[in-house]
């Protein structure tokens, strides 16, 4: 294992090349046998369809309006025939839409989603699932679960069982498109303090589990450079703007939305203002985090945000790192060792470091597997998203920046204060609190501007004024 502040050793499989060639053959030989194996299970009891395969599913196309109907009769099965209530919703199937386009704006293995127009003029995205997911997804995990357990008798030291776990308790949640429209509303009304936020509002009179119906809103996606310089949008504000809003659903709020993979996030003008508008849509997958990680991840990056290596140690083991807490760090912040006992805000990932980490990563394979095993199952999903985010920052030039650590640190603070608020009966023990938390945001503050002033590479007199002034910050 790693110790604190040295440089973590190159790992290499203890087998030889020779042994390792076996075990890939062996491995083609099980994971053949595997899908044979499920091919006929699944042929046996009458399942077997070839539209019903993932590669097949994302590409074909739906009748959409007919799976809308279907959705729309089903539901009037709780409704007395002939009634009023009956009449009037029958007659919403037919006549829902003004136009429709056929042709959908997205697709993917889930739903597809098609622009229409409603009868009162009010342009809509129409998000349809497909028909046959719900009965494909259960076969979809049976076949992953057959091929990690083969993987599993070959490679002891992989763990992959957890990937299983998740998809069984998170596909569940993703095919319920009312869930999918309250998470929305919930987050845009968390968040409605960001100006520059825009979650589609959902119609849900026109709603269904597999059908759903919100507020069209175009842009261009947030990895579009092209689009930004077309549009005159500034892509450090865009991904400020994105680091505030995860910051925040992370560590203040601690309801975070898990796919932000870029046809999920759109940049635009606001029509109105001219101001930049980051549009979040795909509101099905959210990961829900207790108290105690949250505030446990809190602790985290204030450690590796100021260097406090001892509490970078204390609080990865907390969230189940255990001796692997330098290989937690360099996951979470996507740095090298040396960058993490450095200052991940001191400097920039470099070239040379980003090549490092990717052609070191094959060596920690069986160490990652450990770790993903044994670290809260929260983690998982909040390692999606980092990676996601850090696509999109790469994408747009700006990753690694120290103004989105400063501001995770913020949020940080703000969240920490006020839990301590909330457990303490003392009016004067929270008015401390409060004086320290203010005290700690205009640090934060003070250091930004001395970073800006840096950058802007203004006057040498007015560093030396402003060390002279606040030498303990500085």
């Amino acid at each position: 294992m790693v110790a604190a502040g040295s440089r973590a050793p190159r790992l290499c499989f203890p087998r030889g090349s020779e042994n390792m060639a076996r075990k890939a053959l062996k491995l083609a030989s099980w994971t053949s046998m595997a899908l044979a194996a499920s091919g006929i299970y699944l042929y046996s009891n009458k399942y077997l369809d070839p539209n019903d395969f993932g590669a097949v599913r994302v590409g074909r196309a739906v009748a959409t309006t007919a799976v809308i109907s279907y959705d729309y009769l089903t539901s009037l099965k709780s409704v007395p025939y002939g009634s009023e209530e009956y009449l009037q919703l029958r007659s919403k199937i037919h006549d829902l839409f003004q136009s429709f386009d056929d042709t959908p704006l997205g697709t993917a293995s889930l739903a597809q989603v098609h622009k229409a127009v409603l009868h009162d003029g009010r342009t809509v995205a129409v998000k349809v699932q497909h028909p046959k997911v719900r009965a494909q997804s259960s076969k979809d995990i049976l076949l992953m679960e057959v091929l990690v357990l083969a993987v599993k008798q070959l490679f002891p030291e992989f763990e992959f069982m957890w990937l299983v776990d998740e998809a069984k308790k998170n596909l569940p949640l993703e095919l319920d498109f009312l869930k999918e429209g309250r998470n929305a509303e919930k987050v845009s009304q968390m968040l409605k303090h960001f100006d520059f936020l825009k979650v589609p509002r959902i119609h849900w009179d026109l709603s269904t589990e597999r059908v759903l119906l919100m507020e069209f809103v175009d842009g261009g996606q947030v990895n579009d450079r092209d689009y930004m310089e077309r549009n005159k949008i500034d892509v450090n504000e865009i991904s400020r703007y994105l680091g505030k809003i995860y910051s925040e659903m992370i560590f203040v709020n601690g309801f975070v939305h898990c796919d932000p993979h870029p046809g999920n996030v759109l940049v635009r003008k606001h029509r109105g203002t001219g101001k930049a508008e980051i549009v979040l849509l795909d509101h099905g997958l959210y990961q829900v985090l207790t108290e105690e990680f949250r505030l446990n991840y809190c602790h985290l990056w204030q450690s590796l945000i100021w260097t406090d290596m001892e509490r970078v140690k204390e609080y990865s083991q907390r969230l189940g790192a255990g001796d692997l807490y330098p290989l937690f760090a360099c996951m979470l912040t996507a740095r090298s060792w040396d960058s993490v006992n450095r200052g991940i805000s001191q400097a920039p990932i470099t070239a040379t470091e980003d090549l490092e980490i990717r052609n070191n990563a094959a060596n920690y394979l069986p160490q990652i597997s450990q770790l993903l095993n044994h670290v809260p199952r929260q983690m998982l999903l909040i390692l999606k998203t980092n990676d996601l985010l850090r696509g999109i920052e790469a994408a747009l030039g700006t990753r690694a920046s120290a103004s989105s650590f400063l501001n995770m640190s913020r949020c940080c603070v703000r969240a920490l204060a006020e839990h301590k608020k909330k457990n303490t009966g003392s009016f004067f023990r929270r008015t401390q609190i409060s004086f320290s938390e203010a005290f700690s945001l205009w640090q934060i503050n003070l250091h930004e501007l001395i970073l800006c002033v840096k950058g802007l590479k203004l006057a040498d007199r007015v560093l030396a004024l402003l060390c002279w002034l606040f030498p303990a910050v500085l």
